[in-house]
């Protein structure tokens, strides 16, 4: 049986897909919280109409049949915020980033030991992308045989009409590779099997907005870990013309063949996500992915009933974002 739900926060647009894949679970929400003004405020209330707003995030907090709370507040505050809902005796599931410094990391770390509340971070571009799971079922049925690379880009959309002031500014946002990057080491942890790396490589930088001294539009990083290596690219320079807000793909190199993910695009062609192409020693094929699945959610349902760690461990998120923060502190102190 699946349970309640709270909100604290709604700052960033992903909380839309956090709350729809966890009611798809069976979970129930009628309350959530934000700090000031939020601009997805109007578009989550009318698609969200039963829910309701309060002033006072200890309604929610307090409310003992609300089991995990759903946070996508500003990434410089989503720490703290997780903090009080464990707590506050809440399982949590945040946006990425979960948090933008190594001190905010330590504090939750050292919060979830004690509570033993779950801290997930909802890594959608492998979370919430069907052809992610069949690419798992792939790689790790051994279709490409050891994985050896990875090679992960993020480009996206500007939409400046639509991004709050925090959005500019890096203290608050954490840094393109903090942000966006953290879901591309995410995904090489992954997919290599790698328990920790180390970053080799980190560049950020301002191409496009010098009037924005804050903001970052242009980022890489390079890993290396025992088992494997990662090139890390995410911008902020997708056009206009392209029918979605980025051209997102994960390319996986094995020794005995190679995976691309065209996640949701495919330039040139009539619009479509979840394109999987694989070629092995066998095989060079375009596979369709949208009924794969998203396993992360049900499973996540499990493990908040269940106690257990079936979703994803909880020592692969912790060291997803202090390589994340690890990467964007290089990067800015070269």
């Amino acid at each position: 049986m699946a349970f309640k739900l709270g909100i604290l926060g709604i700052d960033h647009g992903h909380i839309f897909g956090m709350l729809d894949r966890m009611l798809e679970q069976g979970c129930t929400c009628d309350a959530f919280w934000t700090s000031g003004a939020a601009v997805t405020e109007t578009k989550f209330t009318q698609v969200f109409p039963e829910l309701s707003k309060v002033t006072d995030r200890r309604r929610i907090l307090d409310d003992p049949d609300v089991r995990m709370v759903l946070i996508s507040a500003i990434p410089a505050q989503r720490a703290a915020l997780a903090i009080e809902a464990m707590e506050a005796g809440k399982d949590v599931m945040v946006d990425k980033p979960g948090c933008t410094t190594l001190a905010q990391l330590d504090s939750l770390r050292a919060v979830q030991a004690r509570t033993g509340r779950i801290w997930t971070v909802n890594f959608s571009e492998r979370f919430e992308v069907p052809a992610v799971t069949k690419a798992e079922e792939l790689v790790f049925g051994g279709a490409i045989g050891r994985v050896v690379q990875t090679i992960g880009i993020g480009p996206h959309k500007q939409n400046l009409a639509t991004r709050p002031d925090w959005f500019f500014d890096a203290a608050q946002f954490g840094g393109i590779l903090c942000d966006i990057g953290s879901h591309q080491i995410d995904q090489f942890l992954h997919f290599t099997g790698s328990t920790d790396a180390t970053i080799a490589h980190a560049h950020v930088e301002n191409t496009t907005m010098p009037e924005r001294p804050g903001f970052q539009d242009f980022g890489e990083l390079v890993l290396q870990s025992d088992n494997g290596h990662g090139y890390i690219r995410v911008d902020w320079f997708t056009p206009d013309g392209l029918p979605t807000w980025g051209d997102g793909r994960l390319f996986i190199q094995g020794t005995e063949g190679q995976i691309e993910l065209r996640k949701y695009t495919d330039i040139g062609r009539p619009h479509r996500t979840n394109t999987l192409l694989l070629v092995n020693g066998t095989k060079n094929e375009l596979i369709p992915c949208d009924d794969a699945g998203l396993p992360y959610f049900p499973r996540l349902v499990c493990d908040v009933q269940d106690r257990s760690e079936t979703a994803v461990a909880q020592t692969h998120t912790f060291t997803t974002m202090r390589l994340a923060i690890e990467a964007q502190v290089k990067a800015q102190n070269p």
